[in-house]
Protein backbone atom coordinates (compact mmCIF):
# COMPACT_ATOMS: atom_id res chain seq x y z
CA UNK A 1 0.00 0.00 0.00
CA UNK A 2 1.15 3.22 -0.73
CA UNK A 3 2.22 5.77 1.80
CA UNK A 4 1.03 9.08 0.43
CA UNK A 5 -0.94 10.38 -2.26
CA UNK A 6 0.01 13.86 -3.64
CA UNK A 7 -2.01 15.95 -5.68
CA UNK A 8 0.21 16.72 -8.82
CA UNK A 9 -2.95 18.46 -10.65
CA UNK A 10 -6.47 19.46 -9.54
CA UNK A 11 -9.82 21.51 -11.44
CA UNK A 12 -9.56 19.59 -14.64
CA UNK A 13 -13.09 18.56 -15.63
CA UNK A 14 -13.56 14.69 -16.79
CA UNK A 15 -9.74 14.25 -17.17
CA UNK A 16 -9.27 10.67 -19.03
CA UNK A 17 -5.93 10.96 -21.22
CA UNK A 18 -2.04 11.01 -20.28
CA UNK A 19 0.61 11.24 -22.12
CA UNK A 20 4.36 12.41 -21.36
CA UNK A 21 6.82 14.35 -23.60
CA UNK A 22 10.25 15.94 -22.08
CA UNK A 23 9.22 17.89 -19.23
CA UNK A 24 5.58 18.09 -20.22
CA UNK A 25 2.56 16.08 -18.44
CA UNK A 26 -0.31 16.10 -21.17
CA UNK A 27 -3.52 15.54 -20.16
CA UNK A 28 -6.70 15.41 -22.19
CA UNK A 29 -10.36 16.10 -20.87
CA UNK A 30 -13.93 16.16 -22.81
CA UNK A 31 -13.10 19.34 -24.36
CA UNK A 32 -9.47 19.87 -24.70
CA UNK A 33 -5.63 18.94 -24.37
CA UNK A 34 -3.74 20.81 -21.72
CA UNK A 35 0.05 20.88 -20.93
CA UNK A 36 1.02 21.00 -17.69
CA UNK A 37 4.92 21.05 -16.11
CA UNK A 38 6.03 21.46 -12.66
CA UNK A 39 9.07 24.01 -13.07
CA UNK A 40 10.45 24.33 -10.09
CA UNK A 41 10.30 20.07 -9.05
CA UNK A 42 8.05 20.25 -6.10
CA UNK A 43 5.63 17.35 -7.51
CA UNK A 44 3.02 19.68 -8.46
CA UNK A 45 2.32 21.46 -11.57
CA UNK A 46 2.80 25.50 -11.75
CA UNK A 47 1.98 25.66 -15.47
CA UNK A 48 -0.54 25.28 -17.14
CA UNK A 49 -1.20 25.73 -20.95
CA UNK A 50 -4.32 25.11 -22.75
CA UNK A 51 -3.43 23.43 -26.05
CA UNK A 52 -6.48 22.85 -27.89
CA UNK A 53 -10.18 23.74 -26.75
CA UNK A 54 -11.65 21.95 -29.77
CA UNK A 55 -12.13 18.62 -28.74
CA UNK A 56 -15.90 16.96 -29.35
CA UNK A 57 -18.82 17.95 -26.73
CA UNK A 58 -21.78 16.25 -25.25
CA UNK A 59 -23.54 13.45 -25.74
CA UNK A 60 -22.58 10.04 -24.35
CA UNK A 61 -18.44 8.45 -24.08
CA UNK A 62 -17.12 11.52 -22.95
CA UNK A 63 -13.32 10.43 -22.12
CA UNK A 64 -10.77 11.38 -24.30
CA UNK A 65 -7.24 8.94 -24.71
CA UNK A 66 -4.05 10.94 -25.47
CA UNK A 67 -0.98 9.55 -27.00
CA UNK A 68 2.20 10.82 -28.38
CA UNK A 69 3.39 8.66 -31.77
CA UNK A 70 6.39 7.82 -32.79
CA UNK A 71 6.13 11.10 -35.05
CA UNK A 72 5.93 13.19 -32.36
CA UNK A 73 1.98 13.65 -33.12
CA UNK A 74 -0.71 13.61 -30.30
CA UNK A 75 -3.30 11.25 -31.10
CA UNK A 76 -6.64 11.67 -29.42
CA UNK A 77 -9.53 8.93 -29.13
CA UNK A 78 -12.86 10.40 -29.11
CA UNK A 79 -16.10 7.95 -29.17
CA UNK A 80 -19.79 8.57 -30.35
CA UNK A 81 -21.94 10.97 -29.41
CA UNK A 82 -24.85 7.82 -29.02
CA UNK A 83 -24.83 4.44 -28.96
CA UNK A 84 -25.68 3.90 -33.10
CA UNK A 85 -25.99 6.94 -35.16
CA UNK A 86 -24.86 9.13 -37.65
CA UNK A 87 -22.60 12.09 -36.67
CA UNK A 88 -22.27 15.45 -37.64
CA UNK A 89 -19.19 15.59 -36.19
CA UNK A 90 -16.17 14.46 -38.52
CA UNK A 91 -14.01 14.32 -34.80
CA UNK A 92 -16.60 12.02 -33.47
CA UNK A 93 -16.22 7.92 -32.80
CA UNK A 94 -12.51 8.35 -34.44
CA UNK A 95 -8.94 8.96 -33.90
CA UNK A 96 -7.61 12.14 -34.45
CA UNK A 97 -4.08 13.59 -35.34
CA UNK A 98 -2.76 16.91 -33.75
CA UNK A 99 0.23 18.64 -33.69
CA UNK A 100 2.61 18.73 -30.46
CA UNK A 101 1.53 22.02 -29.79
CA UNK A 102 -2.66 21.65 -30.09
CA UNK A 103 -2.95 22.19 -33.81
CA UNK A 104 -5.85 19.85 -35.19
CA UNK A 105 -4.24 18.39 -38.36
CA UNK A 106 -6.47 15.76 -39.35
CA UNK A 107 -8.67 12.77 -38.76
CA UNK A 108 -6.41 10.03 -38.88
CA UNK A 109 -9.11 6.95 -38.62
CA UNK A 110 -13.33 6.70 -38.20
CA UNK A 111 -15.42 4.26 -37.97
CA UNK A 112 -14.08 3.15 -33.84
CA UNK A 113 -17.43 3.94 -32.02
CA UNK A 114 -15.68 3.94 -29.09
CA UNK A 115 -11.48 3.15 -28.40
CA UNK A 116 -10.76 3.94 -25.30
CA UNK A 117 -7.56 1.91 -25.42
CA UNK A 118 -4.56 3.92 -27.45
CA UNK A 119 -1.49 2.49 -27.52
CA UNK A 120 1.30 2.34 -30.13
CA UNK A 121 3.56 -0.62 -30.18
CA UNK A 122 6.95 -0.57 -28.85
CA UNK A 123 8.57 -2.16 -31.25
CA UNK A 124 6.50 -1.88 -34.72
CA UNK A 125 5.48 1.45 -33.70
CA UNK A 126 1.32 0.50 -34.87
CA UNK A 127 -1.66 1.95 -33.70
CA UNK A 128 -3.38 -0.38 -31.57
CA UNK A 129 -7.10 0.48 -30.14
CA UNK A 130 -9.42 -1.17 -27.99
CA UNK A 131 -13.13 -0.38 -29.05
CA UNK A 132 -16.12 -0.59 -27.36
CA UNK A 133 -19.25 -2.38 -29.76
CA UNK A 134 -22.55 -1.03 -29.78
CA UNK A 135 -25.58 -2.55 -26.91
CA UNK A 136 -28.89 -4.06 -27.37
CA UNK A 137 -28.09 -6.39 -29.78
CA UNK A 138 -28.15 -9.23 -27.23
CA UNK A 139 -25.78 -10.86 -24.78
CA UNK A 140 -23.12 -11.89 -27.15
CA UNK A 141 -23.53 -9.58 -30.51
CA UNK A 142 -21.53 -7.62 -31.45
CA UNK A 143 -17.82 -8.67 -30.19
CA UNK A 144 -15.71 -6.38 -28.58
CA UNK A 145 -12.64 -5.64 -30.43
CA UNK A 146 -9.10 -5.04 -31.02
CA UNK A 147 -7.91 -2.69 -33.71
CA UNK A 148 -4.67 -2.43 -35.60
CA UNK A 149 -5.31 0.65 -36.99
CA UNK A 150 -4.66 2.22 -40.32
CA UNK A 151 -3.82 6.12 -41.38
CA UNK A 152 -7.24 6.72 -42.80
CA UNK A 153 -9.09 3.64 -42.78
CA UNK A 154 -12.85 3.56 -41.72
CA UNK A 155 -13.83 0.83 -39.03
CA UNK A 156 -17.26 0.38 -40.37
CA UNK A 157 -19.46 2.37 -37.37
CA UNK A 158 -22.05 2.46 -37.17
CA UNK A 159 -23.16 0.66 -40.61
CA UNK A 160 -20.83 -2.45 -39.23
CA UNK A 161 -20.16 -4.24 -36.07
CA UNK A 162 -17.33 -7.10 -35.88
CA UNK A 163 -15.77 -8.43 -38.69
CA UNK A 164 -17.61 -6.28 -40.99
CA UNK A 165 -21.02 -7.54 -40.13
CA UNK A 166 -23.40 -5.24 -41.61
CA UNK A 167 -25.75 -3.61 -38.95
CA UNK A 168 -29.26 -3.62 -40.77
CA UNK A 169 -30.82 -1.59 -38.71
CA UNK A 170 -28.61 1.75 -39.97
CA UNK A 171 -29.64 0.61 -43.30
CA UNK A 172 -25.52 0.00 -44.71
CA UNK A 173 -25.35 1.31 -48.15
CA UNK A 174 -24.53 -2.10 -50.85
CA UNK A 175 -20.94 -3.16 -50.37
CA UNK A 176 -19.68 -0.75 -47.76
CA UNK A 177 -19.11 -3.00 -44.50
CA UNK A 178 -16.74 -5.14 -47.45
CA UNK A 179 -14.35 -1.90 -47.65
CA UNK A 180 -13.75 -1.28 -43.45
CA UNK A 181 -10.85 -2.54 -41.99
CA UNK A 182 -11.11 -5.60 -39.90
CA UNK A 183 -10.69 -6.09 -35.99
CA UNK A 184 -6.65 -7.86 -34.97
CA UNK A 185 -9.07 -9.39 -32.07
CA UNK A 186 -12.48 -10.99 -31.09
CA UNK A 187 -13.44 -10.92 -27.58
CA UNK A 188 -16.50 -11.28 -25.52
CA UNK A 189 -19.60 -8.74 -26.47
CA UNK A 190 -20.20 -6.08 -23.50
CA UNK A 191 -16.93 -6.65 -21.95
CA UNK A 192 -15.99 -2.94 -22.21
CA UNK A 193 -12.32 -3.07 -22.50
CA UNK A 194 -11.01 -0.05 -22.17
CA UNK A 195 -6.66 0.28 -21.54
CA UNK A 196 -4.35 -2.05 -23.49
CA UNK A 197 -0.74 -2.54 -22.41
CA UNK A 198 2.01 -4.71 -24.22
CA UNK A 199 4.38 -6.48 -21.73
CA UNK A 200 8.15 -5.16 -21.98
CA UNK A 201 9.38 -6.04 -18.85
CA UNK A 202 11.40 -9.03 -17.73
CA UNK A 203 9.71 -10.29 -14.73
CA UNK A 204 7.30 -12.60 -15.77
CA UNK A 205 7.86 -15.53 -17.48
CA UNK A 206 9.27 -15.27 -20.91
CA UNK A 207 6.19 -16.90 -22.54
CA UNK A 208 4.42 -13.27 -21.95
CA UNK A 209 7.30 -10.75 -23.53
CA UNK A 210 5.18 -9.06 -25.44
CA UNK A 211 2.01 -9.90 -25.17
CA UNK A 212 -0.87 -8.15 -24.84
CA UNK A 213 -3.30 -7.24 -21.46
CA UNK A 214 -6.50 -5.41 -21.94
CA UNK A 215 -8.84 -3.77 -19.21
CA UNK A 216 -12.46 -5.17 -19.10
CA UNK A 217 -14.33 -2.54 -18.02
CA UNK A 218 -17.66 -4.94 -17.35
CA UNK A 219 -21.11 -4.89 -18.89
CA UNK A 220 -24.37 -3.48 -18.64
CA UNK A 221 -25.85 -4.14 -21.27
CA UNK A 222 -26.29 -8.14 -20.63
CA UNK A 223 -28.71 -10.16 -19.15
CA UNK A 224 -25.51 -12.23 -17.08
CA UNK A 225 -22.54 -9.33 -16.45
CA UNK A 226 -19.21 -9.74 -18.29
CA UNK A 227 -16.14 -8.48 -18.05
CA UNK A 228 -14.73 -7.22 -14.21
CA UNK A 229 -11.15 -8.51 -15.12
CA UNK A 230 -8.18 -8.24 -16.72
CA UNK A 231 -6.93 -10.47 -20.16
CA UNK A 232 -3.90 -11.75 -21.62
CA UNK A 233 -3.45 -11.78 -25.35
CA UNK A 234 -1.05 -14.14 -26.76
CA UNK A 235 0.82 -12.19 -29.39
CA UNK A 236 3.66 -13.72 -32.35
CA UNK A 237 5.96 -11.45 -34.26
CA UNK A 238 4.53 -8.25 -32.65
CA UNK A 239 0.70 -9.49 -33.63
CA UNK A 240 -2.34 -11.23 -32.05
CA UNK A 241 -1.27 -14.56 -32.64
CA UNK A 242 -3.90 -15.72 -34.73
CA UNK A 243 -2.79 -19.66 -33.79
CA UNK A 244 -3.77 -19.38 -31.01
CA UNK A 245 -7.04 -20.37 -31.23
CA UNK A 246 -8.81 -20.57 -28.29
CA UNK A 247 -5.81 -19.33 -25.85
CA UNK A 248 -5.56 -16.15 -27.89
CA UNK A 249 -7.86 -14.19 -25.12
CA UNK A 250 -7.34 -15.70 -21.69
CA UNK A 251 -8.21 -14.46 -18.80
CA UNK A 252 -5.52 -13.16 -16.20
CA UNK A 253 -7.10 -11.65 -13.32
CA UNK A 254 -10.41 -12.25 -12.38
CA UNK A 255 -12.46 -11.82 -8.95
CA UNK A 256 -13.89 -8.45 -9.42
CA UNK A 257 -17.33 -9.59 -9.61
CA UNK A 258 -18.34 -12.36 -7.41
CA UNK A 259 -21.64 -14.03 -7.47
CA UNK A 260 -23.12 -10.91 -9.14
CA UNK A 261 -21.49 -8.77 -6.55
CA UNK A 262 -19.55 -6.23 -8.63
CA UNK A 263 -16.67 -4.25 -6.21
CA UNK A 264 -14.20 -3.15 -8.80
CA UNK A 265 -13.71 -2.05 -12.71
CA UNK A 266 -10.62 -2.95 -14.17
CA UNK A 267 -9.50 0.54 -16.20
CA UNK A 268 -5.84 0.64 -17.60
CA UNK A 269 -2.56 -1.68 -17.08
CA UNK A 270 0.64 -0.59 -17.47
CA UNK A 271 3.95 -2.01 -17.16
CA UNK A 272 6.12 -0.83 -13.85
CA UNK A 273 9.74 -0.32 -14.50
CA UNK A 274 10.19 -3.23 -11.88
CA UNK A 275 8.81 -5.82 -14.32
CA UNK A 276 5.44 -5.80 -12.54
CA UNK A 277 1.72 -4.87 -14.18
CA UNK A 278 0.13 -2.04 -12.41
CA UNK A 279 -3.64 -1.76 -12.91
CA UNK A 280 -6.31 0.93 -11.96
CA UNK A 281 -10.00 0.74 -10.67
CA UNK A 282 -12.13 3.38 -10.52
CA UNK A 283 -14.84 1.43 -8.24
CA UNK A 284 -12.62 0.59 -5.61
CA UNK A 285 -9.99 3.61 -6.52
CA UNK A 286 -7.27 1.60 -6.20
CA UNK A 287 -3.85 1.16 -8.47
CA UNK A 288 -3.11 -3.18 -8.13
CA UNK A 289 0.30 -4.32 -8.27
CA UNK A 290 0.54 -7.96 -10.20
CA UNK A 291 3.96 -9.61 -9.86
CA UNK A 292 5.33 -12.91 -10.68
CA UNK A 293 6.85 -15.13 -7.66
CA UNK A 294 8.08 -18.47 -8.76
CA UNK A 295 6.32 -21.39 -7.27
CA UNK A 296 4.52 -19.26 -5.02
CA UNK A 297 1.92 -21.10 -2.98
CA UNK A 298 -1.98 -19.92 -1.79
Amino acid sequence: MADSAKTFADNLVGVQGIAFKENGVYVATESSIIRLEDTNKDGVADKRDVLASDLPTGGGHSTRTIAFGPDGKLYVSAGSSCNVCMESDEKRAAVLRYSADGKFEKVYANGLRNAVGLLFHPVTNELFVTNNGRDNLGDDIPPETVYNVKEGANYGWPYCYGDRVPDNSQNPPAGYCEKTGVPAVKMQAHSAPLGLAFYTGTAFPAEYKGDMFVAFHGSWNRSVPTGYKLVRIRMKDNQPDSSAGNLLVEDFATGWSLNGDVWGRPVDPLVAPDGSLLVTDDTANAVYSIYYKENAGP
